[in-house]
């Protein structure tokens, strides 16, 4: 069990931050100045609007959890690290977290994002499985500080597996496999 450490922006008095560690040091400084609001102990009951396995998940993958809108005005970049996408959360059409962003594949030659690893299910990190979904199926939504998508949570857990026990076994194959799965779903607005 973790101890949570939660924080309040002061440029976004609504958003919410989780950290493992009192100082905050791996939260986004563009949302910042944080400050430091609970402390939630392990054997402590969880009352929040948010589940603790995603915050949990969060923290495991990405050493925090934004909770709650982000003003516009602080996401003037168009261009973000991959340290920053991994961890994100991926919503469906009805704003429900299908899962949260492990990784970016990208195509060595291109340099472009090709699949996202996604993470998905399990308990406070684990267990988790990881499938696979193409890059273009998804959408940055500003107000949820995640990607949208029309895929259902199903069809995440349906798609071909990327890898097994953390190591990546890719190959032609396994690639034709995954882009035959998402070309047989078709693409809605979203």
């Amino acid at each position: 069990m973790r101890t949570y450490h939660v924080f309040q922006s002061a440029s976004a008095p609504d958003l919410r931050a989780f950290a493992d560690d009192a100082e905050g040091h791996s939260l986004p400084p563009e949302h910042g100045p944080w400050t430091l609001v609970r402390r939630i102990e392990p054997d402590e009951e969880w009352n929040l609007d948010v589940s603790r396995a995603m915050v949990t998940a969060g923290l495991i993958e990405s050493g925090l959890y934004l909770w709650g809108p982000v003003s516009q005005a602080a996401l003037v970049h168009p261009i973000i690290g991959s340290d920053r996408v991994e961890g994100t959360a991926v919503f469906d059409q009805e704003a429900n977290q299908i899962g949260t962003i492990k990784r970016l594949l990208i195509e060595k030659v291109s340099g472009r994002v090709i699949l996202v690893d996604v993470a998905f299910g399990g308990f406070l990190g684990i267990g988790a499985q990881h499938r696979t979904i193409p890059w273009e199926k998804l959408s940055y939504d500003k107000e949820r500080e995640g990607y949208r998508t029309d895929i259902t949570e199903a069809q995440v857990r349906n798609a071909p597996a990327f890898h097994g026990d953390d190591e990546v076994w890719f190959d032609r194959k396994r690639e034709q496999n995954i882009r035959d799965y998402w070309n047989d779903i078709p693409r809605g607005p979203i």
